[in-house]
């Protein structure tokens, strides 16, 4: 008998050797063709939501996708984190570190109400370095980050211990060995 998991797992593409050699990019996009999986993966997702939530922090791009949904399937509004210089107006960053560097995270400003209650969401989790920058932007706000949700865990990478040593409570559907 195959589990829910399972039939999640097997809609995620991998492609060997993306962006680099050695790398096997863990693809979503097929995932959200299938309109039973993402269905199943939204669902499953909210199911991990304890307690009122008023905004998901999706993080650019992939996290998009899966946030809306979401937000949608919580009641919640949709808090949108991009690469700085996407968004107009006035906006608060944070740097985050990569293999290679380091990269910087925006929001509005304004998007996030101190006191509002904050789940972040992205579609895969590695080093974590991603997620703890977008938590800092919401905490600078003045927002609570109530968790932390994601489609497909590396765990190999250590994003879930660090997120856990943030004290983020962390869920994610799927997990693949490896980077």
């Amino acid at each position: 008998m195959t589990s829910a998991a399972d039939e999640l797992r097997a809609l995620v593409r991998t492609i060997p050797d993306f962006p680099r050699p050695g790398v096997q990019f863990r693809d979503i996009t097929t995932l959200l063709l299938d309109r039973g999986g993402l269905n199943a993966t939204v669902d499953a997702l909210a199911g991990t939501v304890e307690g009122p939530v008023d905004l998901v922090a999706a993080i650019e791009a992939r996290g998009f996708a899966i946030g809306g949904a979401l937000a949608v399937k919580l009641g919640a509004g949709l808090l949108l984190i991009r690469k700085d210089g996407k968004l107009p107006g006035a906006t608060i960053a944070e740097d985050y570190a990569l293999e290679y560097g380091t990269d910087r995270l925006a929001m509005h400003v304004d998007a996030c109400a101190p006191g509002s209650r904050v789940l972040i969401v992205d579609d895969l989790l590695a080093t974590g370095g991603t997620a703890l920058a977008a938590a800092r932007l919401v905490k600078r706000a003045g927002g609570e980050i109530v968790g932390a949700r994601f489609i497909v865990d590396l765990p190999d990478l250590g994003g879930s211990k660090a997120l856990a040593e943030a004290g983020i409570d962390t869920v994610c559907l799927l997990d693949f060995a490896g980077g």
